[in-house]
């Protein structure tokens, strides 16, 4: 058992129990009888459980698209303080696909890997974006149960066939890249779907009266991924998606991609070429090809556009968590040991992994 000592949770201290990777018991400081075991003290830092990334295609120069690189990839968002994360493909043939779905995902160091984030290729071919138009293709259900460790999946809900797939399967279904309108957005959601794919980005806008996937998504009460990383949306835009899906429904993400953590040049997302310069990626189409900011950086973006630093960090742990069903993302008896320790401006000192 490890016990880490004096982490101050809102204005009080605590202990924190940890056995065998779980959390087994918070007790304040005060009240807590030291008995024999390994330690760690943490004078007085802020503890926040670690960041949940459930939409990123790489980071420091490797991409889920690569193969073979998974391991490093772990260390590399663990350091940057996502400790979980759903490495996220590109549209590409099915057997591409198959390839790097069924690599090894447990590995005892570095970010915890439940499964992959399939985006594509059952998108809105009009709504592409950086991805590559030569995969996309109809929804096709018995393909997609044949990709082992596929735990989300972005479709755009109007093709024929996506219904049917969002039935057919468990997976956390995302609607992006689209065209829907909400009635149809609605129905995908009343079919099981449970979120929005970086929501606003290649989807159509909120209008009076064509409300689109946003509209739907605040009937059906859906979650939003939201990329906060002040290229993506607008400050007023994060605030207005904050205000209206609140803590419970707003799930910060990255979607960040290979050139994350180095500097300005050219890159690739999947076979799609990207330049990258002051820190934006764009295709050569000047269209922008996922962000070059950590999960952490975008909760810091939301903490500067004004969201309160408890809730930006919640929306980047607890409330992925909570829509992927894992127990993660809150300090509480029988969650996942994993943490941040943070300073008095809620700035990282490092992450923790029991």
């Amino acid at each position: 058992m490890t016990v880490i000592r004096n982490a101050r949770l809102k204005d009080t201290r605590y202990a924190i129990a940890v056995e065998n990777g779980k959390i087994i018991a918070v007790t304040p400081e005060a009240e807590y009888i030291p008995i024999p075991t390994e330690e760690i003290d943490v004078e007085g830092a802020r503890i926040v459980s670690g960041l949940v990334d459930v939409h990123t295609h790489g980071i420091m120069g490797m991409d889920t698209m690569d193969g073979g690189n998974l391991r490093e990839m772990a260390r590399a968002y663990f350091e940057v303080g996502t400790t979980t994360v759903y490495p996220t493909t590109v549209t590409a043939s099915p057997e591409k696909l198959y390839e790097i779905l069924s690599q090894d995902i447990s590995f005892p160091e570095g970010a915890d890997i439940p499964g992959f984030h399939v985006e594509g290729p059952y998108l809105n071919e009009a709504q592409a974006g950086a991805q590559d138009k030569a995969y996309i293709k109809a929804p096709d259900k018995d393909e997609f149960a044949r990709l082992p460790n596929a735990s989300i999946l972005t479709l755009a809900p109007e093709l024929e066939g996506s219904i049917d797939l969002i039935k057919s399967t468990s997976a956390c279904i995302a609607l992006g890249h689209t065209m829907a309108d909400d009635v149809i957005s609605a129905a995908a959601f009343r079919a099981g779907a449970k979120c929005l794919t970086h929501t606003c980005n290649v989807m159509p806008p909120f209008h009076h009266l064509n409300p689109g996937p946003i509209g739907a998504a605040i009937e059906e009460d859906a979650y939003v991924q939201t990329i906060t990383d002040g290229v993506h949306l607008r400050r007023s835009m994060v605030l207005a998606l904050y205000r209206i899906f609140g803590v419970r429904r707003m799930v910060i993400i990255s979607d960040s991609m290979r050139a994350t953590g180095l500097g300005d040049g050219v890159y690739m997302l999947g076979t799609v070429r990207a330049t990258v310069k002051d820190g934006v990626a764009r295709t050569d189409e000047g269209r922008v090809a996922g962000s070059t900011t950590t999960l952490y950086g975008c909760v810091q973006k939301a903490i500067e556009f004004g969201i309160p630093p408890e809730d930006a960090y919640a929306m980047a742990s607890q409330t992925p968590a909570e829509m992927m069903g894992l127990k993660k993302g809150k300090i509480e008896v029988g969650y996942d040991a994993e943490f941040l320790l943070l300073d008095e401006n809620w700035r990282m000192i490092r992450p923790i992994k029991l």
